[in-house]
């Protein structure tokens, strides 16, 4: 081996070490699901914010859609951050955020401008929450089959 192989081994390894990390990982877990335990949190208290956004997206009736909807992001929250049924939390709020962004952010309907741009930037981001949460499911079902 040459000393720049060497080098870039142990470069790598150093990473591998501090990005595989138990205390990465959580944090990271947590950042992915921090919108789904804020957006939760914020509806419960300003419950009559949370009806009116359900009233927004002709979501009704608006109480039954705002308490489901806190109720199934911090579940689907909690599985991913403990790693309980962490695929099924993942799977489960990959839908979710799929479900959420074609019915919140249908930016083709909108004349062109800032609010047409901004909704096709969150449209798009939120495709990259649901690759990240299938990502987190598909690895964590990997492990657990040994592989």
């Amino acid at each position: 081996m040459t000393y720049q192989s060497l080098k870039s081994h142990s470069v790598r390894s150093g990473l591998t070490r501090v990005v595989a990390s138990p205390v990465v990982r959580t944090v990271s877990l947590l950042a992915l699901c921090a919108a789904y335990v804020q957006g939760p949190l914020t509806k419960i208290f300003d419950f009559n914010g949370a009806l009116a956004e359900m009233d927004h997206f002709d979501l009704q009736p608006a109480a039954y859609f705002a308490i489901a909807v806190i109720a199934f992001e911090l579940t689907a929250s909690a599985l991913v951050i403990s790693g309980f049924l962490r695929w099924a939390g993942s799977l489960a709020l990959a839908g979710f955020t799929l479900l959420a962004t074609f019915i919140a952010l249908r930016f083709w309907e909108m004349a062109p401008g800032l609010d047409r741009m901004m909704a096709t930037n969150a449209f798009f981001e939120h495709l990259g929450l649901c690759g990240a949460f299938l990502f987190v499911a598909a690895f964590d079902l990997s492990m657990a089959a040994g592989k």
